[in-house]
């Protein structure tokens, strides 16, 4: 029954989604609702924004049928910061919130989460760390939030990647939930999936309309909170090792934003100016088109997840160690990795609003 629910829950999300998209497509365009090209961004020619729109309205369709609401404190906290940060993506879609008010709401949002009971409690083990102190645990836990969010947000640059990336993450999260009885909250992870497959039948490359903020903010936010939420499952069985999964789980976006922000300061820069290093800007940049850079890059982060789930036979820090080294050397191939004629740039590329 639990998985039923999922695959109902995931059914309609993506079918709301599938229909929604030409409407919003269609009054997108009317509105001029336009992700227009600038210095920080590739596309030629104005794309229409704010796909997370259709993506949420599944998403909420689908917890409307199958969700057994309640007034558990973390689950109307979860509910309104999801609303909240909706809002703000169609508002910094429509008229580009300043990075400072942005971060501002998503600390309060990330802040509310830990206060309504759902905290990184432990670090089950890693690197000897045990129980946290009530301190740590509400600053770990915002950090995170707050990190993983944007993390997301900063690698939706290209058609079909953060939506690729955060529909095999939350399939993933949403299964391992499941299996620790935490089946209720996992239908939201199978709902954001299969909204987020509607969505990328018309993002996939030429893209016809672009997520924006209103849909790579929900879903790092989402994805971070439902990371805390398997963190603390206990499943010593099939998941001992939940805190190497879970980095597992976000590891390329978060990996991609820390090395971008710190080259950025080494070269002296602002962590948030525009410039063209990160990953995927690794094989577009030797040649490589924008459709087979997102596929190769979703490619890689399915091996990850599985290497992350078998990583459970060595120690964590072992487990870290090795997820750390394969990004280096994923970072290293793809800057090796030339195209021998130049692919004909793709129009439909956009950088990341918040950057």
């Amino acid at each position: 029954m639990q998985f039923e629910l999922a695959l109902l829950s995931f059914v309609t999300a993506f079918v709301v989604a599938m229909l929604c998209m030409p409407f919003l497509i269609k009054l997108i365009n009317r509105f001029q609702f336009f992700d227009v090209p600038d210095l920080r961004k590739m596309h030629s020619q104005p794309i229409p924004t704010m796909g997370g729109v259709a993506i949420c309205i599944g998403m909420a369709i689908a917890n409307v049928f199958w969700f057994r609401f309640s007034n558990d404190q973390f689950v109307v906290a979860f509910f309104l910061c999801i609303a909240i940060l909706f809002a703000l993506g169609i508002l910094d879609d429509m008229h580009n919130i300043s990075v400072r008010n942005k971060f501002v709401i998503q600390l309060a949002a990330a802040s509310l989460i830990a206060f309504s009971g759902v905290r990184i409690e432990s670090f089950n083990g890693l690197f000897g760390i045990g129980e946290l102190p009530i301190s740590a645990q509400y600053t770990f836990t915002v950090i995170a939030i707050v990190g993983i969010t944007n993390a997301f947000n900063l690698i939706d640059g290209i058609d079909g990647l953060a939506g690729g990336l955060g529909f095999m993450s939350l399939l993933m999260v949403g299964l391992f939930l499941t299996i620790g009885k935490d089946s209720n909250i996992a239908l939201i992870a199978f709902s954001l999936a299969g909204g987020i497959l509607g969505f990328l039948y018309y993002n996939f490359n030429p893209a016809r309309i672009f997520m924006g903020d209103t849909g790579s903010l929900v879903l790092g936010f989402i994805t971070s909170v439902l990371c805390i939420k398997l963190l603390n499952v206990k499943m010593p069985a099939v998941l001992p090792h939940a805190p190497v999964f879970i980095f597992g789980v976000v590891l390329i976006p978060v990996f991609d934003t820390l090395r971008v922000f710190a080259l950025r300061i080494w070269s002296g820069k602002s962590p948030f100016s525009p410039d063209k290093i990160h990953i995927h800007h690794l094989l577009t940049t030797n040649g490589w088109s924008h459709n087979f850079t997102s596929k190769m890059i979703c490619a890689v982060h399915g091996l990850i997840l599985v290497l992350s789930y078998f990583l459970k036979n060595v120690s964590q820090e072992t487990g870290v160690a090795i997820l750390i080294v394969s990004m280096l050397l994923v970072v290293f191939f793809f800057k090796k990795l030339k195209f021998v004629h130049l692919a004909p740039q793709n129009t439909n590329f956009s950088e990341a609003v918040t950057e």
